[in-house]
């Protein structure tokens, strides 16, 4: 295959071709533009320039998707012959080029020019950063910095991105559209986001620009303005209590939220569970945010290290290796973060499990590494444990592992049960004129066990 040259024209009016693109739009053998119906096409004709065009492929296509198949596979089968230029609005910004790069990246080489956002930003006045995006590839946007959104070709296109942007940015937020125009100076109307696909016209040259979002007004909130609470919190003016607090006066606060998390879901209340859950984010920032004032480590250092863990046990996934079932991957995953620490006996496997870990949870785990052992060895162990207190905790703990309760979570559970029987028990007293404190124990027992077969 023969070199294919991806040029940029600009927005499309001629006075957007910058010189180095129109040299090498006149030497080029073979010229293809990906659309002919802007005025930089008008002006290549007048100059007596010989191309084709990919508009008659486009309305071929039944949609986006097909038609930027189809564009690469015009263009790389043109280059076959002989050296191609490709000529589109903004190289950075189109879905064509970038299945080009995708598929013979050694053969394309990119030149510059105006892109389409250039003439937007400085109408708009916008400030770095602004994130930049065509109206096809729209994803849920970062509200932190400013978005512009180019090549707004239809109404139904400006209605599908409404629907991305309205759950961030409310329907009321102000937002810049620009009309379609060629020229070179653009202007704008200010319409609130949900007008944004109520407007007269649209073509490739429409666009949207959103303005940064103040922190106290968005209507959603991502992982980057956790961030940004939390160095605000514990900046110069922040909260005196979350400036005070060290990694040591945080500790206890994860595993009581961990369990929270934990008797959300058990009562099915999935919306108290995005609560907790953010509640255990907060945790991570929080402790991050100390170690970034302290340098014993930062957030980066905490998504670098799981990314990095996640990908090198996933072999099976971002790798070569073939693993069968859960059971399979189970196994390999103990095997690598034992060979990782350097654990070669199976006493060092043992302790390997923390201390740290409430005692129920830590003896789940350590039987759990016992039950690979011989079944002997196993029977032997369990006897060991003896009719004793803790020996009948621990083989109770066991039959719920064999399970596959977490027995930590069950106690707690049980726990949080025998609450909500005594509280139902006395509200059925009450109600009768009755408190638990003056009954018989038949009278009691005659509550309690309505109460137990409820919960």
């Amino acid at each position: 295959m023969h070199k294919i040259t991806v040029v940029s024209l600009g927005p499309g009016a001629r006075a957007h071709i910058t010189l180095g693109v129109l040299e090498t739009l006149e030497k080029a053998k073979r010229l293809i533009l990906r659309t002919g119906e802007v005025d930089a096409a008008k002006y290549l004709r007048e100059k007596g320039l010989s191309f084709e065009t990919l508009d008659e492929l486009h309305e071929e296509c039944e949609d986006f998707e097909e038609f930027i198949q189809a564009a690469a596979e015009t263009v790389m089968k043109a280059a076959k012959r002989a050296n191609v230029v490709y000529a589109v609005l903004d190289a950075a910004a189109d879905a064509t080029v970038t299945a080009l790069l995708d598929q013979c990246p050694d053969n394309v080489q990119m030149l510059g020019g105006i892109s389409l956002s250039a003439p937007l930003l400085q109408a708009a006045g916008a400030k770095m950063p602004v994130r930049i995006s065509s109206a096809m590839e729209l994803t849920v946007p970062q509200t932190q910095d400013g978005l512009l959104i180019v090549e707004l070709n239809s109404r139904m296109l400006a209605g599908e991105c409404k629907l991305k942007l309205t759950p961030w940015y409310g329907d009321e937020c102000e937002a810049y559209f620009f009309a379609p125009s060629e020229k070179m100076e653009r202007t704008y109307i200010k319409i609130p986001l949900c007008e944004m696909d109520r407007q007269s016209k649209y073509n490739h040259t429409c666009a949207l620009y959103i303005p940064p979002v103040e922190l106290v007004k968005r209507e959603r909130f991502d992982a980057y303005d956790l961030k940004r609470v939390m160095d605000v919190l514990r900046g110069e003016n922040g909260c005196p209590w979350d400036k005070e607090q060290t990694h040591e006066t945080l500790a206890r606060y994860l595993i009581e939220e961990a369990y929270e998390v934990s008797q959300a879901i058990k009562d099915e209340d999935y919306e108290h569970v995005a609560d907790e859950l953010g509640d255990v984010l907060l945790q991570v920032y929080f402790q991050a945010s100390i170690g970034e004032q302290y340098g014993t480590f930062e957030l980066s250092d905490v998504t670098t290290d799981i990314c990095r863990k996640m990908i090198h046990r996933h072999e099976h996934i971002f790798g070569e290796k073939t693993l069968s079932n859960a059971d399979a991957v189970g196994d390999n995953w103990e095997r690598m973060k034992q060979a990782e620490r350097g654990n070669t006996t199976f006493a060092a496997r043992l302790k390997d499990v923390s201390e740290g870990l409430p005692s129920l949870r830590r003896a789940e785990k350590m039987l759990g590494k016992i039950s690979k052992l011989p079944l002997a060895v196993q029977k032997e162990l369990r006897e060991a444990f003896g009719d004793t207190p803790e020996g009948r905790i621990l083989l109770a703990v066991e039959e719920m592992r064999l399970k596959d309760a977490c027995a930590e979570e069950k106690v707690h559970h049980a726990l949080q049960n025998v609450i909500k029987c005594f509280e139902n028990a006395e509200k059925e007293a009450i109600l009768q004129g009755k408190s638990l404190e003056n009954l018989t124990s038949d009278e009691i027992h005659v509550y309690c066990t309505r109460s137990f077969s409820r919960s």
